[in-house]
């Protein structure tokens, strides 16, 4: 089975996290750095390179709406990254809803004890993490729905 990727979106990183084979759980890859918000160049290459390495064959999104599900500024540069990827790779990009997502990784990293520094350095990865595994779960859950309905 092809893997599915999921991408924490930032202003200057975007965490990536993988599938398993099985499109069971979800593992953090990397975060991909960037100088600048707007220089997406070689984030876009090195997302495209891991595509075809791990043989991804679907993007998860997070979308970043406010508590209130509307629609904001960041929102709106996810939808923007997420038309890029489209076009760059042709495969299919969900945008998964990701409030809270990255209070929830800061939490799982300050029960580890980690410094601040510490946990720049990971939580846009574990972020990215939490929303592909929310979307597998969601699948999952999906599947056995469908089984009862079957039976």
């Amino acid at each position: 089975m092809n893997r599915i990727m999921g991408l924490d979106y930032g202003s200057v990183t975007v965490g990536v996290a993988l599938s398993d084979g099985l499109g069971l759980t979800a593992q953090g890859i990397e975060v991909i750095r960037r100088k600048q918000e707007n220089k997406l160049r070689q984030t876009l290459a090195r997302i495209e390179e891991l595509i075809a390495e791990y043989k991804v064959e679907l993007i998860v999104l997070g979308y970043p709406k406010h508590l209130n599900n509307t629609v904001g500024e960041r929102a709106i540069k996810s939808e923007e990254f997420a038309e890029k990827l489209r076009q760059r790779t042709g495969l299919e990009v969900v945008l998964w809803d990701e409030r809270l997502t990255t209070v929830a990784a800061h939490q799982v990293l300050d029960q580890g004890g980690l410094n601040y520094k510490e946990k720049a350095l990971v939580v846009d990865k574990l972020a990215a993490v939490l929303i592909l595994q929310g979307y597998l779960d969601r699948l999952h859950f999906m599947k056995k729905e469908e089984n009862k309905d079957e039976q």
